[in-house]
């Protein structure tokens, strides 16, 4: 049984259907990007300070961090309909970039995908309120889905968490998947 350093839901689901047991203990930390910081950075940063301050002595730990940018700019969690509005309007019709950093013993790794959005009017899909606690202010796994155009990369990773990457980190740390004890991913 693995430590998972998050309370996204969405992790938890893609890692029990991988077959993965995990206990979850979220950090508690201020995720506030730093002035001037890459995003690329930024993810690795945070996802390096959730898992300190959770590991435990023997036992693996998993922290995770996601953002969205475009055009150099950090768009993580909406904190309101206009905030959310914006970060949309920013995105529709053009290609941004979903960065995930997550960490694992010493090793901190980040996945970029490449996502497309169709150029589209935010009202409907921000009044829906799916875009709440979510990077970039929209889900691919819900109704956002019916935004992107297309993506290039880790389909996982635009949910929160690029489990092909994981799951071979989680092996090099003896903890295996059993994709057939968890269902579809």
């Amino acid at each position: 049984m693995i430590v998972l350093a998050s309370a996204s839901p969405r992790r938890r689901e893609l890692l029990a259907r991988a077959g993965i047991d995990f206990e979850v203990v979220p950090a508690d930390l201020d995720e506030t990007a730093l002035a001037g910081e890459a995003p690329a950075a930024y993810v690795a940063r945070i996802a390096r300070a959730k898992h300190d301050a959770v590991a435990r002595a023997g036992r693996v730990t998993l922290a995770a961090d996601t953002t969205v940018t475009i055009d150099g700019m950090i768009l993580a969690k909406a904190a309101n309909d206009a905030e959310a509005t914006e970060m949309l309007r920013r995105l529709s019709g053009r290609t941004h970039q979903v960065l995930t950093a997550f960490a694992i013993g010493d090793v901190t790794t980040t996945v970029s995908t490449d996502v497309e959005m169709v150029a589209f009017d935010p009202a409907d899909y921000v009044a829906s309120g799916e875009y709440r606690g979510k990077a970039g202010a929209y889900a691919i796994q819900g109704v956002g889905a019916a935004l992107v155009l297309a993506v290039r990369g880790s389909v996982t990773n635009v949910i929160g968490l690029p489990l092909v990457e994981v799951l071979a980190e989680l092996a090099r740390h003896g903890v295996h998947a059993s994709l057939a004890r968890g269902g579809a991913v």
